[in-house]
């Protein structure tokens, strides 16, 4: 990150605190429903614009996935007087929770303390040298073949969520005493699409549409109606993601990856609802769901980010990281030697 990035940083981080601290005072003495949502409107239209004040991809769109996507449903659901989020947090617990992808286990307030969770210190150790090693293949890019390379963004794409997902409920747990549910639960394992979405990739997402648009949209229309409408969310959100990578306007494309999902997805629990219909093994069923994940995405996931070529900086970004790092290690090693030597 750029040193005016890092100033941005400081300068989101407060906007962010005192956005909070408005709404939880807000929160405390507004009845939920109309009065409280039209006190969180200022926040709720400023949150999306803090990402713009960053000029590398990656500070911009991890903020926009917190600030954006988790924290505006947060206090949606909040305003409603439903969870995750209460005015009877500890302000730091309340901010955590708010703008990051923080899950207090049980869904409430003082379900703070239970097992551990995350990831642990070997897993994303190997989770970040597997995420170097792709790095580190992106110089050879021009001789990969096309699919090759975008199943290399797959895995860097699930890699980088995990260890930045795994990060900040690391962070939070250690600094808050937190005790956090899993951000994902071995999501290659999956052997359905219901399995994928729902139950093992990216939990925090699910955490916040179940509530604010599955289960009224299920309450009205039905079951299948709420899956698709929970799809078609997600996928205009990702728009609005897409744009904080790309800054070009929204093509559609999100959106129409997130639909075609949530159609097979409904087309499986129709077709799950027959216990006498065949149903292949798991062990089929797994690298078909991988396979149709992958696919799709080649599709429809991925040209908005490599059209325009954000990909390229996002690779960029990355190797003067792996740089950085490296270059930090090779002084610290050099430092110790020295100061070993002096000593001998």
């Amino acid at each position: 990150m750029a040193g005016g990035d890092l100033l941005s940083l400081a300068a989101v981080s407060a906007a962010v605190t005192a956005a909070m601290c408005y709404a939880r005072f807000a929160a405390g003495r507004l009845r939920p429903g109309l009065p409280r949502l039209a006190a969180f409107l200022p926040v709720l239209a400023a949150l999306p614009l803090l990402p713009f004040a960053f000029h590398a991809i990656h500070p911009r769109a991890i903020s926009g996935f917190f600030l954006a996507w988790l924290a505006e449903f947060k206090l949606l659901r909040l305003a409603a007087g439903q969870g995750p989020l209460h005015p009877s947090l500890p302000f730091p617990g309340f901010v955590a929770v708010a703008s990051g992808p923080v899950r207090l286990r049980d869904d409430g307030p003082d379900k703070a303390q239970g097992t551990s969770s995350g990831q642990d210190l070997a897993s994303s150790a190997v989770m970040a040298a597997l995420l170097a090693v792709i790095v580190s293949l992106y110089r050879y890019q021009e001789l990969m073949n096309q699919y090759a390379l975008l199943t290399l963004y797959a895995f860097h794409v699930y890699l980088a969520l995990e260890l930045v997902l795994a990060s900040a409920a690391a962070a939070a747990r250690a600094l808050l005493g937190m005790d956090l549910e899993p951000q994902f639960d071995r999501p290659y394992l999956s052997a359905s699409l219901r399995d994928f979405w729902g139950r093992r990739w990216n939990l925090s997402v699910p955490a916040v549409l179940r509530p604010c648009v599955y289960r009224p949209v299920r309450a009205r229309l039905g079951p299948a109606a709420g899956v698709l409408a929970t799809f078609l969310v997600s996928g205009l959100v990702h728009e609005l993601m897409f744009y904080y990578i790309t800054l070009r306007p929204p093509t559609g494309e999100a959106t129409a990856f997130f639909a075609l999902h949530g159609a097979c997805a409904v087309a499986e629990a129709w077709w799950a609802r027959h216990d006498a219909w065949w149903r292949p093994p798991r062990l089929v069923a797994t690298p078909l769901t991988l396979a149709f994940v992958l696919v799709t995405a080649f599709w429809l996931f991925f040209p908005p980010i490599t059209r325009p070529g954000a990909d390229k900086l996002v690779i960029a970004e990355c190797e003067a990281a792996v740089a950085f790092v490296q270059d930090a290690g090779a002084w610290a090693a050099g430092s110790v030697r020295s100061v070993w030597t002096g000593r001998s």
